[in-house]
């Protein structure tokens, strides 16, 4: 077994930050990095907020790097291409959380948290075989993404 990796990608010292990670989600990277553009600089509870409109498909994540052929979509700011990416929303949406329970305990007012740092990278590849006629069989490579944030509480 390997040691876990729990470095984050920022090194940032401090008493008013709070910090959450996961490993190897099966959600999309692309959808990831676009979704931890978006949020970054945002108060966790708008950011919140805008993630469950996104789950509940009201509002639109705008798609500024992975936007080849995505279409346009209502209400977004300064910009037209964006989705509804579903599942990975929800994942942050359960990060956030937990980073904002380990911003309680350690005594900081949850209301004034901003997103300091949203990062989204490839994790590893799972192979896995999709069946196919004749016997056959074609490899296909399960996605997985690391993802890290840390808020910070600001006056």
């Amino acid at each position: 077994m390997a040691m876990a990796r729990t470095g984050y990608s920022l090194q940032i010292e401090g008493d008013n930050l709070a910090r959450a990670k996961a490993n190897e989600l099966h959600v999309s990277p692309k959808h990831s990095i676009e979704i931890a553009h978006f949020i970054r600089g945002k108060n966790a509870d708008v950011a919140l907020a805008y993630l469950e409109d996104v789950v509940a498909k009201k509002k639109a994540i705008p798609f500024k790097h992975f936007n080849r052929d995505v279409a346009h979509k209502r209400g977004l700011e300064g910009w037209d291409a964006g989705r509804y990416p579903v599942k990975a929303s929800a994942e942050f949406i359960r990060l956030i959380n937990q980073a904002k329970k380990n911003a309680e305990y350690a005594g900081l007012d949850t209301e004034q948290l901003v997103i300091v740092h949203a990062s989204a990278n490839r994790g590893r590849c799972m192979r896995a075989i999709f069946p196919r006629a004749m016997g056959r069989a074609t490899p296909k490579r399960r996605e997985t993404v690391n993802i890290e944030l840390i808020l910070r509480e600001e006056e």
